[in-house]
């Protein structure tokens, strides 16, 4: 039972990798308004009633890139050791679960496609903003604040999240020549001492 329950889940996980590809494509290829769910759903070799098993609508398939991606550092910061120094251990996170080099040129054009639309930069803030919330509270866990009282632990993801939004955003501009995970390096140092002036 616990092998079938295991292949059911494989397969779940499949398909929805499926269309977060197809969507992230189509919207690359055509325009989000190029895009329909029957259209991602033909391309991931579902029906449209699948479709809507995994996302509610196309903007949210559209957007599941970035949207696993913070699903993935909170899952990471979850696992991470607790001794660890929080600053230390978001910026290793986040630093470790970014984009594999191969995919970099689909990961800019499919941000370069959310930055142009209001209504996937709206799904992208939501998603955002969950995130830090649940980063928070692994932040007052860590810390020994309270995430209902204390603004230490939001303060704290909110600040990261900014660092990462404004370094993936930097990086898929193209105009920096820096690498992404430099870029986070190099975001996390300023929020860290201070945000000093420039020289």
């Amino acid at each position: 039972m616990t092998v079938e329950m295991g292949l059911r889940e494989r397969k779940k996980a499949a398909t929805r990798e499926a269309l977060r590809l197809a969507a992230a494509r189509l919207a690359v290829e055509h325009g989000v308004d190029g895009v329909t769910v029957e259209g991602i759903a033909a391309a991931a070799g579902v029906s449209a009633r699948t479709f809507h098993n995994y996302f509610p609508g196309k903007e949210e398939a559209i957007v599941a890139t970035v949207t696993d991606g913070a699903r993935a550092v909170i899952d990471a910061l979850r696992d991470h050791p607790a001794d660890e120094p929080i600053w230390d251990a978001l910026r290793t996170v986040i630093v470790g679960v970014m984009l594999p080099p191969e995919t970099r040129d689909e990961t800019i054009a499919l941000l370069q496609v959310i930055k142009a639309n209001p209504a996937l930069i709206g799904q992208q803030l939501c998603h955002i903003g969950e995130m830090q919330r649940e980063i928070a509270e692994i932040v007052a866990a860590r810390t020994g604040t309270d995430p209902d009282r204390d603004l230490y632990p939001h303060l704290l993801a909110g600040a990261a999240g900014t660092a990462m939004r404004a370094a993936v955003d930097l990086w898929a501009d193209g105009m920096t020549g820096a690498d992404l995970p430099d870029l986070i390096d190099e975001a996390f140092a300023q929020l860290r001492a201070g945000l000093p002036p420039p020289r």
